[in-house]
């Protein structure tokens, strides 16, 4: 498309506008609040607890029918709350496209919003600009565009006139005009936002959960029928038994299980919003623990997303560059006992020979920042390092002439005054475009030992740039790049960010398998992944552009991915049955962050497209925390059954006694009315307190569960029936022995069940003797005495139908309580948690 100089006029824009809409990337509409209230009702549990509402309406018990409703009002409201508020954060993040353009209207140049750009457009870009569409160039001097974003390829693309540039990239050095051809959805942004149409998978945790709504509902209903016919056949009242039925369905289910996976999921998501991750979706905290496979892009994810000068090489010597990032903090160690000024002549040359800035922080702590292209700014850090700074070079060696970096060339050089008179002429390149004649003069063999270290650089991931000199005796008319001599050579990388070898090396001994998928060149992502333990030296590496590439489901690297074959290995990864985890921050991330079990993107460096696929975002862009949100996940889970083991058992135990008891001589051991009273104490507060209990040691040296494994598997059916055997024991042997003593039966036996299951969340906790998660030790002892006040408040004595006990039988009833304690203490012994892994 050509255009023309004058650009359009404001007329046929705002024409073009309406047609074709503003230049804004699609997204989804925002769901309404009802919306986000109809999906939380639409959990099992939650269905199961409207039935046992509706229930008990319509037999007239109220009070427990207002417990049941507000049980699911809290959950309902947290579940809402905390997604409206994670929306809005992420709003706040948004900061993708350059919100104003420069474009040319009617003869002359205009600012505008990035939004109303419109096909046709002339845009005009210069160094930092952020391309509102596609457009293809008309005029390009020295233009480099930063394409990482989009492609994951972390040097920039040399961009000349009849060129493409793409929304979403940065203009990282030059200036340029360009046609748009292409705007919002029709962009490239817009086309990989497109394949993220597709909505994100239920989680491991709700699918779980939906399992066992649909299981307990079934043998709740199925008991209470058995036990409404058995009370039948006995000539026990109609109303009576239909009450008694209904109040084991509400016993069975544990009704505090959602208000306790609600709660393990905020405090979950609270703590890693203290340590800067957002949490979008809650259900996404636990999804982590399960993750098998943690799939994660390379550019600003596993390494800084900056460019830093590592290596140097000299004809005499070579030396390693340490620091990290823009800043002058480093210096320069020889390889051997040499004197570092070897390497002034190369450095000085690359300080010289260069368009870039580099900016020092606007606050305390902050970080220095490049302007232009970031493998020129690495250039002036290095130098910065060995005490060259760029102004005084500037200054002593005045820039006379220039010959700008083009694609085909690969080269780019400057002509510079001496003090002394005449000039200097300093080239640098690509090696294969300098280390030869006619561009180098002289002896041809440190030209051929350049070129194989030069080779072996590459290999190791650097990209590697060749710089030379020539004085000549005056500013030349136009400049010519030959007869030069070689300086040296400067390795330069995207160095791993330092915590992410850390963060391998952790996920690993968690049993999660790291995998790298970048759009990047092989040689790199092979360099960065065996620098940071993901594959070991000599592991293939699968380039994607080659045929049949995605079929290698063994590699742990692949290459040159674009966004729709990351979409096809994290399908691919999925079907073989793993829950996995994909880290990114690019537009081309984004199908594949929505697609993965949980997305997680960075949010300084992330895209917008990234950060709303995502489900976690990292505002701190730390892959650290990502490892520690893995174990946040583990502990989730883990409360989540220790709460399934606790409520479980207890609504067991209330069955056996109805169902047994009458064998036992005692016609109806429970009244209803008591049934639901310690329903209410035992999975009321304490229940959802043990969803606050801190994390079991060494949960990060176990491998992670298996995919397909129950919520209620891995034995946790065998800890519930051996609790419950002890509960019921306990409660019939009260009760038994009272009736044939003379004693309020029922009444040590409605103080025993209740008192016993509060002796097993005790015994549940996760580190019992100290004072971790104090707010279960206060709603034990707070469910404790209302279950006394059922005893000896008259009000409640009359709504229960107890009597007292006498102060020896309360004390029996008592002592034997702890039997609960110590069923749980030894449930642990019999059935402990999963041994740290002892493989690598």
């Amino acid at each position: 498309m050509t255009g023309s100089s004058s650009g359009l006029s404001s007329a046929e824009a705002a024409a073009r506008l309406e047609r074709d809409g503003a230049n804004l990337l699609p997204r989804q509409p925002p769901v309404p609040v009802w919306r986000r209230v109809a999906a939380q009702l639409r959990d099992p549990l939650i269905v199961v607890l409207l039935i046992a509402a509706v229930l008990t309406v319509t037999t007239g018990d109220w009070a427990d029918a207002i417990v049941i409703t507000l049980v699911i009002v809290v959950n309902t409201t947290v579940g809402v709350v905390q997604e409206i508020r994670a929306d809005r954060a992420i709003t706040a993040l948004a900061r993708l496209a350059t919100p104003e353009a420069r474009v040319i209207r009617d003869g002359r140049q205009q600012q505008i919003p990035a939004g109303d750009v419109v096909v046709g457009d002339l845009l005009v870009l210069s160094e930092g600009d952020v391309v509102p569409a596609d457009a293809e160039t008309v005029e390009s001097a020295a233009l480099l565009v930063d394409e990482s974003a989009l492609t994951g390829e972390s040097a920039p693309v040399d961009k000349g006139e009849g060129t493409s540039v793409s929304s979403g990239t940065v203009v990282v050095r030059g200036r340029g005009r360009a046609v748009v051809t292409a705007t919002g959805a029709a962009s490239a942004s817009g086309r990989i936002a497109a394949l993220m149409v597709k909505g994100a998978p239920l989680t491991p945790l709700q699918r779980r959960l939906a399992g066992v709504g649909r299981m307990l509902a079934g043998v709740a209903v199925l008991l209470s029928a058995v036990v409404l016919a058995l009370g039948l056949v006995r000539g026990q009242p109609v109303e009576l038994m239909v009450v008694t039925a209904i109040s084991l369905v509400v016993a069975a289910v544990p009704e505090s299980l959602p208000a306790v996976v609600t709660l393990s999921l905020a405090l979950g998501a609270r703590r890693m919003a203290a340590r800067h991750a957002l949490v979008r979706k809650l259900p996404a905290v636990e999804t982590l623990g399960s993750v098998t496979t943690l799939a994660t892009d390379k550019t600003g994810t596993l390494t800084e997303g900056r460019m830093v000068a590592r290596r140097i090489w000299t004809p005499s010597a070579e030396a390693t560059i340490s620091g990290s990032g823009y800043a002058p903090d480093g210096a320069i160690g020889a390889d051997e006992a040499l004197d570092t000024a070897v390497f002034s002549d190369l450095l000085t040359a690359a300080a010289l020979c260069n368009d870039a800035r580099v900016v020092p922080p606007e606050e305390p702590g902050g970080e220095w920042r490049a302007l232009g292209d970031p493998t020129e700014a690495a250039l002036l850090a290095a130098a910065a390092k060995s005490g060259i700074e760029r102004e005084d070079v500037q200054t002593r060696f005045p820039r006379a002439a220039e010959l700008p970096f083009d694609s085909d060339r690969k080269r780019m050089s400057t002509v510079h005054l001496l003090p002394s008179g005449g000039a200097r002429l300093i080239c640098k390149g690509a090696p294969e475009a300098l280390l030869h004649p006619p561009v180098l003069a002289g002896d041809p063999v440190p030209a051929a030992r350049a070129a194989e270290r030069a080779d072996q650089f590459a290999r190791a991931g650097y990209r590697v740039l060749a710089v030379a000199r020539r004085d000549l005796a005056a500013v030349p008319g136009t400049v010519q790049e030959s007869g030069l001599s070689l300086l040296g050579l400067i390795a330069i990388l995207d160095p791993p960010r330092p915590a992410a070898a850390t963060a391998v090396a952790d996920c690993r001994r968690a049993g999660i398998r790291p995998l790298l998928i970048t759009g990047d060149h092989p040689g790199t992502a092979r360099a960065i992944a065996t620098d940071l333990g993901i594959i070991r030296p000599g592991d293939p590496v699968v380039d994607c552009r080659q045929p049949g590439a995605l079929r290698q489901e063994q590699a742990a690297v692949y290459a040159r991915a674009t966004p729709e074959q990351k979409l096809a290995i994290i399908q691919r990864l999925q079907d073989r049955g793993g829950v996995l985890a994909m880290t990114g921050d690019g537009v081309n991330d984004g199908p594949a962050l929505r697609r993965a079990d949980i997305g997680v993107a960075m949010g300084r460096r992330g895209t917008e497209v990234a950060r709303q696929a995502a489900d976690l975002v990292l505002a701190d862009d730390n892959l650290d925390t990502v490892v520690a949100a893995v174990e946040e996940g583990r502990r989730v889970y883990a409360n989540i059954r220790r709460f399934l083991v606790y409520g479980l058992s207890g609504g067991t135990a209330e069955i056996a006694v109805m169902l047994l008891g009458p064998f036992a001589g005692l016609p109806l051991p429970l009244l209803p009315a008591q049934i639901l009273w310690i329903n209410l104490l035992t999975h009321g507060l304490p229940g959802v307190a043990l969803g606050g209990e801190p994390t079991v040691p060494g949960a990060m040296a176990a491998p992670p569960r298996p995919p397909s494994q129950s919520i209620l598997g891995a034995g946790l059916w065998q800890r519930v029936i051996r609790i419950a055997v002890v509960l019921t024991a306990v409660t019939l042997g009260v009760a038994v022995w009272a009736a044939q003593t003379g004693r309020p039966w029922q009444s040590m036996a409605f103080f025993a069940l209740g008192a016993t299951q509060l002796g097993v969340a005790l015994g549940s906790r996760t580190r019992p003797g100290t004072l971790a998660n104090p707010l279960l030790l206060v709603a034990v002892a707070g469910a404790f005495l209302l279950q006394l006040a059922g005893l000896y408040v008259p009000p409640l004595r009359q709504l229960l139908g107890t009597q007292p006990l006498a102060s020896a039988d309360l004390l029996i009833v008592t002592g034997l309580s702890v039997l609960g304690y110590a069923a749980a203490r030894l449930d642990r012994i019999l059935h402990p948690p999963p041994r740290p892994s002892t493989g690598s």
